[in-house]
């Protein structure tokens, strides 16, 4: 059975790599990536939230995101990318992306983190990521931030990692070679 799971796996991966990426999902017509892009990397996440107990001046404290803090791996298990504030996600092969959150819903699991539509903001280095123009956040489990109560001046300025999980879906327009073949070129 494993073996069939890696050859499956190593199918979907040559598919990416030929431009012919694993089909759309479906979510919310909110999270969806924009018409025109494709899926070229999908990976699952293991990590923690990381959240501070702060409060602005005459506020009362609250828990905030600092960061993110995950590794993503491939289908195989190997790590592929990891994640950090920003958000910003830095591929093995050295390439390197940002974003910025453009659409947000509740996740269906509750005590879950929401499901996120994010938008490139900038790139970095030479690779897979460099192409990246939407990554969608789901199936997401765990991640809260600590209850409410548990933030009080006793403990402002302290952190707090909850853990969480997610698939993490990069998509980017066709690579021109692509593009030409689908011209007729």
């Amino acid at each position: 059975m494993k073996s069939l799971i890696q050859v499956v796996g190593a199918i979907a991966v040559l598919f990416v790599v030929l431009g012919a990426g694993p089909a759309r999902l479906e979510v919310p017509e909110s999270l969806k990536a924009p018409e025109g892009e494709d899926v070229i990397l999908a990976a699952h996440a293991t990590g923690v939230q990381i959240y501070v107990c702060q409060a602005e001046a005459g506020q009362k404290p609250v828990w905030v995101l600092r960061a993110p803090e995950a590794e993503l791996t491939d289908e195989t298990g190997k790590k592929v990318v990891h994640h950090s504030a920003g958000p910003a996600w830095k591929h093995v092969d050295g390439s390197e992306v940002t974003a910025k959150v453009v659409a947000k819903q509740d996740a269906p699991k509750p005590g879950a983190i929401p499901w996120l539509l994010l938008s490139a903001a900038s790139h970095g280095g030479e690779g897979i990521l460099t192409r990246v123009t939407s990554i969608q956040r789901i199936f997401t489990d765990g991640g809260l931030p600590p209850k409410a109560a548990d933030c009080n001046s006793s403990v402002k300025g302290t952190e707090s990692r909850s853990a969480y999980s997610a698939d993490y879906y990069f998509y980017a327009p066709p690579a021109p070679a692509q593009a030409a073949k689908g011209d007729g070129k």
